[in-house]
């Protein structure tokens, strides 16, 4: 696959510039949507395809898979869907709560200061998942979003 940094960078690119980057035709790459359910550019208010940086990354993924490594429709599929999930998509994972700390985790410290250690890892916990939550809201709302230039 090319390197990700020969790949321009914008926020959305045309079906158009998407093929002249990956070199196969519209209808190609119209019919790796329709085989691919990984592959779903949003569509602007025109009705015209708008790729994203991840759907360009797909689309020269499913390329190399094709092309290069000979793989069939439904082999290249298969792969695809297990790299996928694999790791590349980001997934939360949910952990117990961390005990407070005690005299076997912290040693040699007295209770007040293990209180004060326990209660700067709440605040800084509270902030990771803040800052987490916000994170989240941004990436669920970018799929709803349309360029307006």
């Amino acid at each position: 696959m090319e390197p990700a940094k020969s790949i321009p960078d914008k926020l959305f690119y045309k079906i158009g510039e998407v093929c002249e980057h990956v070199g196969v035709q519209p209808h190609v790459l119209r019919y790796w949507e329709s085989e691919f359910p990984m592959l779903a550019p949003q569509k602007n208010r025109a009705g015209q395809r708008v790729y994203r940086r991840k759907d360009l990354e797909i689309v020269l993924r499913i390329r190399e898979l094709l092309y290069d490594e000979k793989f069939t429709i439904a082999g290249a599929k298969r792969k695809l869907a297990e790299e996928m999930r694999g790791g590349t998509a980001p997934r939360l994972k949910v952990v117990a709560p961390v005990p407070e700390p005690d005299q076997a985790v912290l040693p040699g410290l007295e209770a007040s200061q293990r209180a004060d250690v326990s209660a700067q890892a709440r605040r800084s916990i509270k902030q990771i998942r803040r800052e987490l939550e916000a994170l989240l809201t941004l990436l669920s709302s970018d799929g709803k979003t349309t360029d307006r230039r």
